[in-house]
């Protein structure tokens, strides 16, 4: 009898150890989903790569962090820079209730088109790369707000630039896209208020190959400068038909063509080539170098691009809003709605009454040897190189 009772004793006692210990044990996090949603296949899937690892850094950080509310996990949707490809992403994303936010699309036109969507269902969608300004101010979304700037800047200062080189006459090729008539109303609008002359605008479309009749008639007009509002792909195109019909005027180009593949593609006839983008150089960026160094780290073989710090951020802001409100659609997209942070890699991202970040960074690029360099660092603007259109003017 008495060995039963300490074998009683004992399991009592063996039992509320078990219960301590269990209780004592960290509680597992509960699971937020988050998606993400580019290019991620097709002609600018380097620059939708760049900013899904970007963004996927972001969440690896902050799930490595033990003060870190949630678990996160991201579900990367490709949205191939097309429209009607974009709007079955953002579905998908709306589509699945575990998704609290997302970070959302490189391509203005894929941009535009999915505002109503997002809105629809009541998804935030953070905009890391695409510049239209339609996109947050063509409506009043909450849910649709933009970490990264918009052309409006860009094209001011591009004129502004283009003015004190000493262009005065420019032809413009443009796509038909929302993003490629853009660039043509805010260019020609600031172009214009410098005093500057536009000979001719020709639209092209997305699909087209040969560029032939256009560069013929542009290369009879004489212009001192190509200003190209476009992407990559029809970008690349253009310039080498600009070199085989022997053209040596000034070939500029929007932050669709300031990638890495654009010099890959071209070679030595990227060389002189300008092209402008919102943001700065990464190593220049407040906490560029320390982003660079973790991107490194994580071991992704394919660079951030451009516009990867933007998609960075919009990961951090996504999961602060997350973390201060919990995981509810409606509380996070009113929270993103309200982001005034001073500390981030890019440095302050504060968003106005329409979720647009209004604290600007424009950079002007050349490709020299090969790489996109900032215009003050280059040879260029230091007076060892001179710019094909300057030289072309000065033999004129």
């Amino acid at each position: 009898m008495f060995s039963a009772r300490k074998w009683v004793v004992g399991l009592v006692l063996l039992t509320l150890v078990l219960s301590t210990i269990a209780g004592c044990a960290p509680k597992a996090k509960e699971t937020v989903k988050l998606s993400f949603i580019g290019p991620l296949t097709g002609p600018h899937a380097a620059m939708g790569i760049g900013g899904r690892n970007s963004f996927m850094l972001a969440v690896k950080q902050r799930n490595e962090d033990p003060d870190t509310k949630y678990q996160y996990e991201v579900e990367a949707i490709d949205d191939e820079c097309k429209p009607d490809v974009g709007v079955q992403a953002a579905l998908k994303a709306c589509g699945d209730p575990k998704i609290i936010a997302s970070a959302s699309h490189y391509c203005s036109m894929v941009a535009i088109t999915t505002a109503d969507t997002f809105h629809n269902c009541g998804l935030s969608s953070t905009v890391w790369g695409a510049v239209l300004p339609d996109i947050t101010y063509g409506n009043e979304y909450i849910e649709v707000c933009r970490a990264n700037g918009t052309m409006v800047q860009q094209n001011q200062e591009h004129a502004k630039w283009a003015w004190e080189q000493g262009f005065r006459k420019i032809c413009i090729m443009h796509d038909v896209t929302d993003y490629g008539r853009g660039h043509l109303e805010y260019f020609s609008e600031a172009w214009e208020a410098l005093g500057g002359e536009i000979l001719s605008i020709d639209g092209v479309l997305i699909d087209q190959t040969d560029f032939t009749a256009e560069l013929t008639n542009i290369k009879a007009l004489d212009p001192d400068m190509i200003y190209f509002g476009g992407l990559t792909d029809r970008g690349v195109a253009i310039k080498s038909q600009f070199d085989k019909l022997e053209m040596k005027c000034q070939f500029d180009g929007t932050s669709g063509i300031k990638n890495e593949a654009f010099n890959d593609a071209l070679g030595e006839g990227a060389e002189g080539v300008i092209a402008w983008l919102e943001g700065a150089p990464m190593e220049k960026l407040p906490g560029g170098a320390e982003f660079l160094e973790a991107y490194d780290k994580a071991g992704y073989e394919q660079p951030p691009e451009a516009y990867g710090p933007f998609a960075h951020v919009a990961g951090h802001l996504i999961i602060d809003a997350i973390e201060e409100v919990g995981p509810d659609r409606k509380k996070v997209a009113e929270r993103i709605d309200k982001t005034n942070v001073q500390d981030t890699i890019i440095g302050p991202v504060e968003f106005d009454d329409h979720g647009q970040n209004v604290v600007p960074l424009v950079t002007c690029y050349v490709s020299q040897d090969g790489k996109w360099v900032v215009w003050e660092d280059s040879e260029y603007a230091s007076g060892q190189r001179t710019l094909p259109g300057i030289k072309y003017m000065q033999e004129k």
